[in-house]
């Protein structure tokens, strides 16, 4: 039975909605939210960026990066990764794309089967020279 674009695509969307309603995202956005809403996390959060963006731009230019100044951008992102709410969103972090990874690696399953090569046969596609030999 042949399937069409739209009917892919209103599965998709279907599967988008399930995936939206799993407690993993709830807690993945509530922990947004509450570092998003800690004005002491997000000024941390920006004195951070901007301090690694100064260094970047710093480096670019040629200019080397004091020991100093990696040593304070460390000190930053230190204060960064051990508050309680940073720590909770990259949990829920991690557990939201393992959600995603799952429902990936499930949808995939079917696809791998069909357009697998018969066993012991080269793989299709131009072969592609690496450099000299």
């Amino acid at each position: 039975m042949a399937v069409d674009t739209q009917q892919i695509l209103a599965e998709a969307e279907k599967l988008g909605t399930l995936i939206a309603q799993h407690p993993t995202v709830e807690r993945y956005k509530q922990a947004q939210k509450s570092v998003s809403d800690d004005p002491e996390v997000s000024r941390t959060l920006a004195e951070f960026n901007r301090s690694l963006e100064t260094l970047s731009r710093q480096e670019q230019s040629g200019m080397q990066v004091t020991d100093a100044q990696q040593g304070q951008l460390e000190a930053l992102q230190q204060r960064v990764v051990s508050h309680f709410k940073v720590k909770a969103l990259n949990l829920a972090q991690v557990d939201f794309v393992d959600l995603l990874r799952k429902v990936s690696q499930t949808y995939q399953k079917p696809l791998a089967s069909e357009t697998a090569p018969p066993q012991g046969a080269a793989p299709a596609g131009p072969r592609i020279a690496l450099g000299p030999r």
